[in-house]
């Protein structure tokens, strides 16, 4: 489909940001900004706001949407932790996101290498904020536990699409119904923990299942909602079904808040961590 001209006239940049890029490389560290293909890299970079993601840059499984490489990856780096914490104090980050590929290869998922890394985050960044936003541990409780207890404060989890979708849009060994109890185990575990997720549209989804999903999420116990157009990566991933106006985001935002939700991020360009330390204080205040 031919991008509408609300999209063409104000697609962010790709613009290279010599001090992000340089601090990142020299520390062997991925960001999801790049291996995404995010349309925010530029307007990001340019803050030195950038999402880390650890674990690698190869993910076991393979949704359609989405155009991180897949595939065997490498061993974990046991100093990757340290890593993290270090591009963050050089980078000046006041709010660090922190994301991963998911690591089906590993026996806990890698739940403690999050674990490790936001520990290791506020032990060398004091008043550092940190959000991680998690593949699903396959659902399991003591890899949820795990993360929990390394105390961050924001953890998100993306539902990505409506469920009549989800089959054809993610891999197999995901699920709806599965993300959804990601985010009810979290609330479970702690109360106090903010959580989140997103959405993308565009997808052949309808007005009434995006409500639906949001209704879920919300019923989930999460705090804050982003939802975002979907934009094909590559000629390898899925075709856009249809481009929504700013003003059908506009209507989003305004019923995610008649829902209930503290924070509700609804725009062409909004990805999970879009505006994420504004999210946060606002889900907060």
């Amino acid at each position: 489909m031919r991008k509408p001209e609300w999209i063409r006239s104000s697609l962010p940049g790709f613009g290279e940001f010599k001090e992000v890029k340089k601090i990142l490389k020299s520390l062997s560290l991925n960001t999801v900004c790049e291996s995404a293909l995010c349309p925010n890299l530029g307007k990001c970079w340019a803050e030195k706001s950038a999402t880390i993601m650890i674990m690698g840059d190869v993910c076991t499984r393979n949704c359609k949407f989405c155009s991180v490489r897949k595939g065997k990856p490498l061993p974990l780096d046991p100093e990757e932790p340290l890593k993290v914490a270090k591009a963050i104090k050089e980078l000046g980050i006041e709010y660090a996101v922190i994301t991963s590929c998911t690591r089906d290869d590993i026996r806990d998922f890698g739940a403690n290498h999050f674990y490790e890394t936001v520990k290791k985050i506020k032990e060398l960044n004091e008043n550092v904020k940190v959000e991680i936003l998690i593949p699903d541990f396959n659902l399991d409780i003591n890899c949820l536990k795990k993360v929990v207890e390394s105390n961050p404060d924001v953890i998100s989890h993306n539902v990505e699409t409506v469920e009549r979708l989800t089959p054809f849009v993610r891999d197999k060994r995901a699920g709806y119904r599965k993300s959804i109890l990601v985010l009810k185990k979290i609330k479970e575990i702690n109360q106090k923990i903010i959580t989140k997720s997103g959405i993308m549209i565009g997808l052949g989804e309808t007005k009434e299942e995006i409500i639906k999903t949001m209704e879920d999420i919300k019923e989930a116990g999460c705090e804050i909602i982003t939802i975002g157009q979907y934009l094909r990566p590559t000629m390898k991933n899925l075709p856009v079904q249809k481009y929504y106006s700013p003003s059908e985001f506009k209507e989003f935002e305004k019923i995610g808040y008649d829902i209930g939700f503290k924070c509700v991020l609804s725009g062409v360009f909004v990805r999970s961590s879009y505006n994420a330390k504004e999210a946060y204080l606002k889900s907060i205040s």
